[in-house]
């Protein structure tokens, strides 16, 4: 479904992405694994067809994007960002998850933004604005927004950090019932590991230094390492100080 060759992207002032390649197939859960800063969320924009690179192909269902069909694209890929005021812009939240409906032509818009409304449980939320919701119902809104038009790829680019615990449970267990294509950029390795069984990771200087397996990637110190996915600190327990890796998620084994 997904074919990316090759591609560099750079800013004014430095590279975002050097050398990035890899396939998705359909129905894939993929967690996109990085630190702040090394590309994850320029590589969502590509994928999206908001950026495009400098360098570099990338294919979606065997069709090169470029300018020219990105328009075509938009109603098979759906991009939540980290922050969700950035997305909104409609009144009310009937408003905001009607609008791409009304964009893409739909003509069941009501029964649409009821149905979706009723799933993420934002009835009661329909007629008031969004921008007076918490972070996590915001997130919600928006990731209705998008599903209410039925994309192939859903793209999300760090989704939970304005969530509360209980939201993210939520979220988490929405994920793994989803049937679709999801490419989840995220630090978060908890998040990461809950939802998707393959992760692509790119480390600080913009490549991709891990494609595979979900599992064996929690049990490579090295790799998570370098990415800076984790870290080794001091702690206090009661008399004793000691140094482990950190990754606030259990899986890894102190040392």
């Amino acid at each position: 479904m997904i074919k990316v060759n090759n591609v560099f992207y750079k800013y004014e002032n430095y590279t975002a992405l050097e050398d990035i390649n890899f396939s998705i197939e359909e129905n894939e859960k993929v967690a996109l694994l990085g630190s702040n800063g090394s590309g994850k969320s320029t590589l969502l924009r590509i994928l999206a067809a908001l950026y495009f690179p400098n360098k570099g192909e990338y294919f979606f269902e065997n069709e090169k994007v470029t300018k020219k069909i990105a328009k075509k694209l938009r109603p098979k890929i759906g991009i939540l960002f980290q922050n969700p005021d950035s997305m909104i812009f409609n009144p009310t939240v009937y408003d905001e998850i009607a609008f791409s409906l009304k964009e893409f032509g739909f003509k069941n818009i009501e029964e649409r933004v009821k149905t979706i409304a009723k799933e993420f449980n934002l009835e009661k939320f329909l007629n008031k604005s969004p921008i007076n919701l918490s972070g996590g119902e915001k997130q919600k809104v928006m990731l209705a927004s998008i599903l209410a038009y039925e994309p192939k790829v859903l793209l999300l680019d760090e989704p939970t950090t304005a969530m509360d615990p209980k939201t993210t449970g939520w979220f988490i267990d929405f994920l793994l019932e989803l049937n679709k294509t999801i490419i989840l950029a995220t630090h978060d390795l908890a998040v990461a590991y809950e939802t998707c069984d393959r992760a692509i990771v790119l480390d600080e200087s913009h490549k991709i230094i891990y494609d595979g397996d979900m599992e064996k990637l929690m049990e490579n110190l090295d790799i998570l390492i370098k990415a800076n996915l984790i870290h080794q600190h001091k702690h206090k327990h009661k008399r004793f100080i000691h140094s482990h890796y950190h990754t606030h998620f259990d899986i890894i084994n102190h040392k």
